[in-house]
């Protein structure tokens, strides 16, 4: 199995690392961040990310979710090309869940 670590950077700011896949996800990864207990708002590096596929995408989205649900305003950065590419596949890239810090900030 790969191996998918969520590191605390500073109050707030996360990185994940690793693949973001299949071979990666298991029930306790859903629960890796803690959104329950969150201030918000929360970032989410992706940068370090090695491999991300549609489980990963499912992963991310169940997360953006339950930020909603807890108020959490989560935001991402870094987005991989790789997670781009699946979300034009998909036709997620028009439903703007991914909302970056650039977003936030621009407009």
């Amino acid at each position: 199995m790969s191996i998918l670590k969520l590191i605390e950077t500073a109050p707030q700011h996360f990185q994940l690392e690793g693949e973001l896949s299949f071979k990666s996800i298991n029930q306790q990864t859903l629960l890796l961040l803690n959104l329950e207990t969150s201030a918000s708002p929360l970032y989410l590096d992706l940068q370090a990310l090695s491999k991300i596929d549609s489980a990963g995408v499912a992963l991310l989205i169940e997360w953006i979710k339950f930020a909603k649900i807890h108020q959490i305003e989560l935001l991402f950065e870094h987005l991989p090309a790789q997670l781009i590419a699946l979300l034009e596949l998909s036709y997620l890239s028009d439903c703007k869940l991914f909302i970056t810090r650039d977003m936030k900030t621009h407009g």
